[in-house]
């Protein structure tokens, strides 16, 4: 019922900051958690931040916990990904996605879509 779309991607360089956007269509964002995710070419996907349906409890992958920053905004039926100090191994598509709880399995989440392209060069 809730539709995504991911923005916000780009070349940057190592120490650089970005800030992702998961913009949601549909009447019940409020009533999912939502996570973000990361895969890059050969690779499985990997689990990167999710928030609770409220926004009181975020969690993080350890690869990126106290770089990242997961934040939603309902009355926007938005939900965001604030990277700092990005590294080389950050390189990868960036997608959203909703799940009942904030998990940190990727299996947990509904669909994972194209997202958007996140590459940070040395």
């Amino acid at each position: 019922q809730v539709q995504l779309v991911e923005s916000g991607g780009g070349l940057v360089q190592a120490g650089d900051s970005l800030r992702l956007s998961c913009a949601a269509s549909g009447r019940a964002f409020s009533s999912y958690a939502m996570g973000w995710s990361r895969q890059a070419p050969g690779k499985e996907r990997e689990f990167v931040a999710a928030i609770s349906r409220s926004g009181g409890s975020t969690v993080y992958a350890d690869s990126v916990k106290g770089r990242f920053t997961i934040s939603r905004d309902n009355a926007k039926n938005t939900v965001y990904l604030q990277m700092n100090s990005l590294k080389p191994e950050d390189t990868a598509v960036y997608s959203c996605a909703s799940a009942t709880w904030a998990a940190t399995n990727v299996r947990a989440y509904d669909h994972w879509g194209p997202g958007t392209q996140v590459t940070v060069s040395s």
